[in-house]
C-alpha cells in the first residue's frame, strides 16, 4: 500500500471508530481528536492523490470546523460555522469551475425542490435560533449554493451529487440537534449525522478526483 492509501485507510479507520464509539457521547478530548484527525487525514489523502487545491482546502476547513464544534458551549459554534462556511465556498468555486454549461430540465427542477425544501426547513428552525438567526441564514445560503452547484454538474458526476446531498442532510440533522433539541444527544441521530457527513465528504472527494484524473 502506498502512502496515500495508508492515509486514506487511517481516515476511514478513525471515522469508523468515531461513529461506533464517540459520536453520540459527551464532548471530550479523545472525541475531538478522533473526529478532527479523521477529516484532516482525508484532506491529506486528497492532496497526496493530486486533488485540486479547492478540494484540499474544503476538507481542511471542514477539519477545522470539526475541531471548533468539538468545544463545549456556544463559544465555539460561530467559529465552527465560519470554518464550514468557508469550506462550502471552496466547494462552490470548484463546482462552478466544473459546470459543463446549460442546465437540463431535471437539474432545474431538482434545484427548485432543494431551495424550497431548505426554505421550509429554515422556517421551521427560525423560532428557535435567537441570536444565531443571521449566521444560520447565511450558512443555509452558502450550503444551498453548494447543493445547487452539485446538481448543475454533468450527470456523470453522481458521486459528487450524492456526497453533496448527504452533506446537506447531515447539516439539517445537526441544526435540529443544536437548535430544536438544545444539544441533547440522540444515538441514532448522531450516528446517522456522522455517516452522512463523513460519507458525503468521501464521495465528493472520490468524485472530484475521478473528474480531474
Amino acid at each position: 500500500m502506498d502512502a496515500a492509501g495508508a492515509i486514506l485507510g487511517l481516515s476511514i479507520g478513525l471515522a469508523v471508530i468515531y461513529g461506533a464509539v464517540f459520536c453520540y457521547r459527551e464532548q471530550s478530548v479523545p472525541k475531538a481528536l478522533v473526529k478532527t484527525v479523521a477529516t484532516l487525514a482525508l484532506a491529506a489523502w486528497a492532496w497526496m492523490a493530486g486533488g485540486p487545491v479547492a478540494l484540499v482546502a474544503a476538507l481542511g476547513l471542514s477539519a477545522a470546523g470539526d475541531a471548533f464544534l468539538a468545544g463545549d458551549g456556544d463559544r465555539w459554534l460561530l467559529p465552527g460555522m465560519a470554518a464550514f462556511f468557508a469550506a462550502h465556498v471552496a466547494y462552490v468555486l470548484l463546482f462552478w469551475d466544473m459546470m459543463p454549461g446549460a442546465l437540463v430540465m431535471w437539474q432545474i427542477g431538482a434545484q427548485i425542490v432543494l431551495v424550497m425544501a431548505a426554505a421550509g426547513y429554515l422556517g421551521w428552525l427560525l423560532p428557535y435560533l435567537g441570536k444565531m438567526r443571521l449566521p444560520v441564514i447565511a450558512y443555509t445560503a452558502v450550503i444551498l449554493m453548494m447543493g445547487v452547484g452539485a446538481i448543475a454538474l454533468a450527470p456523470t458526476n453522481t458521486l459528487i451529487l450524492a456526497g453533496a446531498l448527504m452533506f446537506i442532510l447531515s447539516d439539517a440533522i445537526l441544526a435540529r440537534q443544536l437548535f430544536r433539541e438544545q444539544g441533547r444527544q440522540n444515538v441514532t441521530a448522531s450516528v446517522t449525522l456522522w455517516i452522512l457527513y463523513f460519507g458525503g465528504q468521501v464521495l465528493i472527494a472520490f468524485g472530484i478526483l475521478a473528474a480531474f484524473a
